[in-house]
């Protein structure tokens, strides 16, 4: 049984060179230690809190499920597997703004089209010039408040490239626009589900923290495991150099193996201490197995 695209051989993963989307807390530099963890063999890849999707382009499995609980987000890998130059085209019209505008004025003006109508061209543009990929709505009306990144956005021929290769690597997969649990429901045994989603401790002000509910999902990965489905998840581990454990209740029977991911210093708490060097504020994740 096959299930990747891009791996030499079973069990050995290439990540994609360069994000499609600036997402804070993607996981593109540790895709490749996350994916060789997984079972050498299984049959639907399942990834139900989609975001960036780095793990499941490392993947390019040949059978694979992309879900996630925002609309314009699922509208663009929709448009990333069925018509790539749409999606290009939607980025370059945005980015070709910044030739006679300066770039706070352009991304103020695509924020409040997006605010106005939330929709994935928009979006495209926004989580690649938003401060540092961070993805911020207010809880109360879903306005997207991240501000102007201090970068520069990609140009439109490095999106494009980007484009080319993750379309290739995500052409065996359906993007659908639901909650975790219908992924759930839909695996079968055999199948594998990863969850990487909102993290407790250090993602609380980022979209969809202040709704979640790790127990509602911890009872979703047993009632999983027990048909047979493959279930890896990654959730906070520590920080602040390790000194702090997360605490989380994760019943001691539900996993069978434990590691963690050294995620290097924290962006996200960067940008809530406005940008300050955080020397001390080192992150890792846990990566849970129930195989």
């Amino acid at each position: 049984m096959q299930t990747a695209l891009f791996q030499d051989n079973i069990g050995t993963y290439k990540t994609p060179n360069g994000q499609l989307l600036k997402w804070i807390g993607n996981k593109q530099r540790f895709a490749t230690e996350i994916a060789e963890q997984f079972p050498r063999r299984f049959n639907r890849y399942f990834e139900p809190f989609l975001g960036s999707g780095a793990v499941m382009a490392t993947v390019a499995p040949l059978r694979g499920v992309g879900s996630d609980t925002f609309e314009p987000l699922v509208d663009i890998w929709k448009a990333l597997r069925n018509d790539p130059d749409l999606l290009v085209s939607w980025y370059a019209e945005r980015e070709s703004r910044l030739l006679l505008n300066d770039k706070v004025s352009v991304y103020e003006s695509v924020k409040a089209s997006y605010n106005a109508k939330p929709n994935g061209a928009d979006f495209i543009f926004l989580s690649r010039a938003c401060y540092g990929g961070v993805i911020r709505f207010r809880k109360a009306d879903g306005y997207m408040s991240t501000p102007c990144g201090v970068h520069t956005p990609i140009s439109t021929e490095s999106f494009r490239k980007r484009v080319v290769e993750w379309h290739k690597r995500v052409s065996h997969c359906d993007f659908v626009h639901c909650d975790y649990q219908q992924a759930f429901d839909d695996a079968k045994a055999g199948d594998l589900i990863y969850c990487d989603p909102p993290y407790t401790f250090s993602q609380a002000i980022l979209y969809g923290a202040q709704s979640f509910s790790l127990k509602t999902l911890l009872e979703s990965i047993d009632r999983a495991k027990s048909k047979g489905v493959y279930v890896a998840l990654s959730i906070d581990g520590n920080k602040k150099s390790g000194d702090f454990i997360c605490d989380l209740p994760i019943p001691h029977d539900l996993f069978e193996k434990e590691s963690l991911v050294n995620c290097g210093r924290s962006m996200l708490k960067r940008f809530q201490m406005e940008g300050q060097t955080l020397e001390n504020e080192i992150v890792a994740d846990r990566l849970l197995l129930t195989y």
